[in-house]
């Protein structure tokens, strides 16, 4: 009886020590991870306007919505991709990004549903406005086997951005083409300037006299007459008498 019950000790201590070895032979598994969204690498849409605003106007649509379960939250994507993909390239007006609608909604089905609607509103610099409208949906029917509802609200937000990305620049080419901007070169800033003369050279005015101080009268210059071959007549002295040394220099 005795050494049937140190047999039972020993196994009592053994078995969980031979089970704790078995664990950690086991791959933990590894954690979840979502790569960021962002467009920067794709080509800039330059408007002609001075500064570029992006609101977010969306809003939760009650307890069927899921869209912040999402690792990237819709709205939080498609502020990103307005912040990558547009570009203000002018010096004046401005260019507003709204976002109207970003959820992505489960019925009792399971059956997910996503929905993103932006505007983009441009004040030029003469004052005219334009604008644009895009909307963009996706929709996730859950199949038989179970399924990380994280990774495909992740995978739903991910498609819907790439469908908003094609919209956005189809709608900037076609709606706003006048405020599209083309090239690497910034509008160059438009200075006022006095017109002058054709042939005519800017010249620093003179100083004025001192007080009390009269001038002459400006003598008019004599005129030169062409020699014998065409060529102007030399330079001659002033005559006799035209210069005159200032009183009380003369010489003793």
């Amino acid at each position: 009886m005795k050494f049937h019950r140190s047999l039972l000790l020993i196994a009592a201590f053994v078995l969980p020590l031979t089970l704790a070895a078995c664990g950690d032979d086991e791959p933990a598994p590894a954690p979840e991870s979502w790569a960021p969204l962002h467009y920067e690498y794709l080509t800039k849409l330059r408007l002609n306007v001075g500064s570029i605003e992006v609101q977010d106007h969306s809003a939760p649509q009650g307890d069927n919505d899921v869209s912040a379960q999402s690792p990237v939250p819709p709205a939080q994507a498609t502020a990103q991709l307005a912040r990558d993909r547009l570009f203000a390239a002018g010096l004046t007006g401005t260019a507003v990004f709204v976002i109207d609608q970003a959820n992505i909604l489960r019925n009792g089905d399971g059956v997910l549903t996503g929905s993103v609607a932006v505007h983009i509103d441009i004040v030029g610099p003469n004052g005219a406005t334009a604008r644009a409208e895009m909307h963009v949906g996706r929709q996730h029917t859950p199949g038989s086997d179970p399924e990380n509802l994280r990774n495909v609200l992740y995978s739903m937000t991910r498609g819907m951005m790439d469908d908003l990305n094609v919209e956005l620049e189809y709608q900037v080419r076609h709606s706003m083409g006048a405020y599209l901007v083309t090239g690497d070169a910034l509008p160059a800033k438009v200075e006022t300037a006095p017109l002058l003369t054709p042939g005519a050279t800017t010249v620093a005015p003179l100083p004025p006299p001192p007080s009390g101080m009269e001038l002459p009268p400006a003598t008019p210059a004599p005129e030169q007459v062409p020699g014998e071959d065409g060529a102007p007549p030399p330079e001659m002295s002033p005559p006799p008498g035209f210069l005159q040394a200032p009183p009380g220099s003369q010489p003793q």
